[in-house]
């Protein structure tokens, strides 16, 4: 679906252009304007990219700049993180080490070798949003249980809206687990009722201020290094262990969120022109396993029942012009910024009910909402489409 498709004829010039300056100011702020693909001239007497080159995990990728107007006739490489391959490989052509760390390309005629480095692509094995890989040339020989009181690292946040019912359930099943850990309600109802307890901080918000103010409000208050994410309508199982989310979080630091469901899903992002902006699509799958934890495997975005680490949320933020519906745009906008996994086995349950008619018109918007969320990812996010 076109982002743009729902801005008037009237405005959409003017927002393109300032979609245009916003976008090269973000560039700016980022140190992506600078971020420019720099290649080394042939005196190696291989020219190849120096720094700028970027790829996306798990995926192969054309490695520009290898080919070159000088006469090596044999060439190595060696990588880390990932594999290279040729494409295309022709009878004839010779290169050992397809799809390998290391990988060696031959030929006795320079056209031929220069056309076989035109075709060299790296694939990343190891998912990781933040890492980079060396590509060696030549002969270069490279080698190669905390405890935690989950009460003072962990607090629960709830975003609450007219469901108070649901809310004292969950709190109660809480507290069944976890009697001293802090809970913090975020409740913007169209009619506030009190919600007491042991270390429970309440904060009221004028009516109907929407999903994401929400949740902007509760992680502002938190003090404790991680939050666990829940929605009001949940209940606490015997099985649902806030340590288990604490112990992968300690155990791979480099870990933002830790969703505890089988619900995930990749963010697939096709990078367009610097005028149209790039298209996302949503999909319903994982990317690689993470290591040392069976059952846990990355990914772009889980669903409402994580734990996410402070401060790293905190950098991201949840945009409040989304009111009602919303999650994955979260997610969105911390996309090659936050280091996401999910895991299963880590249960929570959630409550039956029937829902009122005024939660209804809330919770289903109506069309205009969805439009205007197109249109504000069309400016913010510089997409020309998004796909859920």
């Amino acid at each position: 679906m076109p982002a743009n498709q729902f801005v008037s004829k009237g405005e959409l010039d003017d927002l393109q252009k300032r979609r245009v300056e916003e976008f090269r100011q973000h560039q700016i702020r980022s140190g992506k304007e600078n971020d420019v693909l720099l290649l080394v001239p042939a005196n190696t007497p291989l020219q190849y990219p120096m720094r700028g080159f970027r790829v996306t995990p798990m995926n192969k990728t054309l490695i520009p700049g290898d080919s070159n107007d000088v006469k090596p006739l044999q060439v190595s490489l060696r990588v880390q993180k990932g594999v290279l391959s040729v494409m295309n490989v022709q009878e004839g052509e010779q290169v050992d080490g397809q799809n390998e760390k290391h990988l060696s390309i031959s030929s006795s005629s320079l056209q031929q070798l220069n056309d076989l480095l035109s075709r060299l692509t790296y694939t990343s094995t190891i998912y990781h949003i933040k890492t980079e890989d060396l590509v060696w040339y030549g002969h270069i020989i490279v080698s190669h249980a905390l405890s935690v009181d989950v009460n003072t690292q962990v607090t629960v946040l709830i975003k609450a809206f007219l469901r108070y019912k649901e809310l004292n359930v969950l709190i109660n099943s809480i507290r069944l687990n976890y009697p001293k850990i802090k809970i913090i309600v975020a409740d913007d109802s169209l009619n506030p009722e009190k919600v007491v307890g042991d270390n429970i901080e309440h904060y009221i918000m004028p009516p109907a201020q929407g999903w994401f103010a929400g949740r902007n409000l509760a992680v502002s208050q938190v003090t404790t290094k991680y939050f666990l994410w829940v929605d009001d309508d949940f209940v606490f199982l015997n099985e649902t262990r806030i340590e288990s989310f604490v112990n992968i979080m300690e155990a791979v630091p480099e870990l933002d969120v830790v969703g505890g469901n089988q619900f995930a899903f990749q963010l697939q992002y096709q990078e367009g022109n610097s005028e149209e902006g790039g298209c996302i699509t949503r999909v319903s799958r994982t990317h690689a396993p993470l290591p040392g934890f069976n059952g846990c495997f990355f990914a772009d975005g889980v669903v409402n029942y994580f734990l996410g680490r402070t401060e790293a949320v905190r950098r991201v933020g949840f945009d409040p012009f989304l009111k009602r519906v919303a999650h994955t745009e979260f997610f969105v906008d911390g996309l090659g910024d936050l280091l996401v996994a999910t895991c299963k086995g880590l249960r929570i349950g959630h409550q039956k009910h029937s829902p009122t008619n005024k939660y209804g018109s809330y919770r289903h918007p109506p069309k205009s909402d969805s439009e205007a969320k197109m249109t504000h990812h069309f400016f913010k996010n510089h997409l020309k489409c998004i796909k859920y």
